[in-house]
């Protein structure tokens, strides 16, 4: 019983795309693991007002997205982000179905990042 708890419990952590669910403290840690991407998939002018640093922007709704993904290196490791974590999940959803392994997920967004004071840096 207590083994089926843990499974369920660590199932839980993950959206249905395999991808990891962090909060803003495990991600915090994972941007700043070597060889980590992140990627902001908000909106060209959210990026501008404010993002992760060494963040790349790729828009999850814009036309490009699925073009843009197409030329990055599946065997890396990405963490992604957008504002409250519904676009993320989008996000990591679409990649997981081309291949991507190995994807974060900040689960409540850049919101819960600045709630945390955490920095941002402008563009």
């Amino acid at each position: 019983l207590a083994l089926m708890a843990s499974v369920l419990l660590l199932a839980g952590c993950s959206s249905s795309s395999g991808a990891v669910d962090l909060g803003v403290s495990e991600f915090a840690t994972k941007v700043a693991e070597a060889g980590v991407i992140t990627l902001d998939v908000r909106t060209p002018g959210e990026f501008s007002e404010g993002h992760i640093e060494g963040a790349i922007n790729i828009d999850v709704e814009g036309a490009s997205f699925d073009s843009e993904i197409a030329n990055l290196d599946k065997t890396k490791s990405y963490a992604v982000y957008c504002r409250s974590g519904r676009r993320s999940t989008i996000a990591v959803d679409k990649m997981s179905a081309t291949g991507f392994e190995k994807l974060s997920n900040l689960e409540s967004g850049i919101n819960d990042w600045l709630a945390n004071s955490l920095p941002l840096v402008t563009s």
